[in-house]
């Protein structure tokens, strides 16, 4: 029984130490998962302020004259990428969600921005300034 009782002894001291060793993991990867959810958190505080400038300061394209803010700053973004862009990268460039309630709700803005010829569709579902001598 002795024996028995020290066998058991030793295995709660190790489960003890294997308990104490992830609870300083456990503190560790908080301390450094709130540091990065901080950089995160100002760096899209930081684009979000960039694309709002950016929209602000954007030279207007006639057509788009009295554009909302929201629609602004998708201009703004668009105007970055000469190839154009898919409504799913202008989601994560707005840091918006991915799923279909916030695409199909892009997505409708970026075709009325089409029908209005502030955008053109050069392919179905990729999204782009008119090119010079285009037309709609």
């Amino acid at each position: 029984m002795r024996q028995f009782l020290e066998r058991l002894a030793e295995r709660e001291r190790a489960a003890q130490a294997e308990a104490d060793r992830l609870r300083e993991q456990i503190t560790d990867l908080s301390v450094r998962l709130n540091a990065a959810e901080q950089v995160l958190s100002r760096l899209r505080l930081t684009r979000q302020t960039i694309l709002e400038m950016a929209a602000d300061l954007a030279e207007p394209v006639p057509e788009a004259a009295g554009l909302s803010p929201a629609y602004r700053q998708i201009l703004a973004i668009v105007e970055q990428a000469p190839d154009g862009l898919r409504v799913k990268d202008i989601c994560r460039t707005l840091n918006i969600g991915l799923g279909p309630k916030h695409t199909e709700s892009l997505r409708a803005k970026l075709k009325r921005m089409v029908a209005r010829g502030i955008l053109i569709e050069p392919e179905p579902g990729l999204f782009a300034l008119p090119r010079p001598g285009h037309r709609g």
